[in-house]
């Protein structure tokens, strides 16, 4: 059987509202029923990726990754929280991943981003909660996605951590300033009460895990994250 090929699935247009469920939640002993169970609901997947050094805590690998994809017909947004993630983004790309997005703390940033374009991924850069702005605007022109992170990752379940909107506020700016077609991202504590501050600071791609996964019916968890979103933009405007 030959490998999935990365870069087939369709993003959707940079800048539309995106709710991407977060698999870090969800019950990994039944993956792809859960999975399938958002699909309806969900834009993205996003698949959380933690290598014990970057982060305090391990996740999956390309192989599940690779499972899921036999599952699902979901743009795979994954979130390499890893400390080397370029001996691995071949991997992940073999395995059916259609982004990848890594750590500005890190560094290696440009030759990070020359890879993933080579690999036909989308390319994606994320902030820590306590990184600046700063750290990331050279790299605006480079890149598809900015994913600022609205706790520090490494577990789930955390509260939302409302200071990182004036950064979102500040990409945002940046993007809309230089019309580039970067998507912004927020992961963490996002739920129907989160969500929508989000939007308003500029976010349009929304991860939610816990709030999606821990509900009883988590399709309707993701849709009532979106419903919050265009309430509150039908109220600004």
């Amino acid at each position: 059987m030959s490998k999935p090929m990365s870069g087939t699935r369709d993003p959707g247009r940079a800048g539309d509202l995106r709710i991407a469920p977060s698999v870090l939640s969800a019950d990994f002993g039944a993956l792809a029923e859960q999975v399938g169970e958002v699909a309806a609901s969900a834009d993205w997947l996003h698949v959380d990726v933690m290598d014990g050094h970057f982060v305090p805590n391990l996740t999956i690998g390309p192989p599940v990754v690779a499972s899921l994809r036999r599952h699902s017909p979901l743009f795979f947004d994954c979130h390499l929280m890893m400390t080397d993630p370029g001996k691995y983004l071949k991997d992940f790309a073999d395995a059916g991943a259609d982004g990848c997005t890594v750590h500005v703390e890190i560094g290696n940033t440009s030759p990070l981003i020359a890879q993933m374009r080579d690999l036909g991924l989308r390319v994606g850069l994320a902030l820590n909660p306590d990184t600046p702005f700063d750290a990331v605007a050279p790299f605006l022109d480079s890149v598809d996605l900015v994913l600022c992170m609205t706790v520090f990752p490494g577990f789930g379940g955390q509260e939302f951590m409302a200071e990182v909107l004036e950064k979102v506020r500040q990409v945002r700016e940046a993007v809309d300033s230089r019309s580039l077609q970067v998507d912004i991202e927020v992961d963490g504590g996002i739920d129907v009460a989160t969500a929508p501050r989000a939007a308003e600071a500029g976010a349009n791609v929304f991860v939610a895990g816990s709030a999606i996964f821990g509900h009883e019916r988590p399709w309707e968890a993701a849709d009532q994250i979106r419903a919050s979103i265009n309430e509150q933009a039908r109220a600004g405007s």
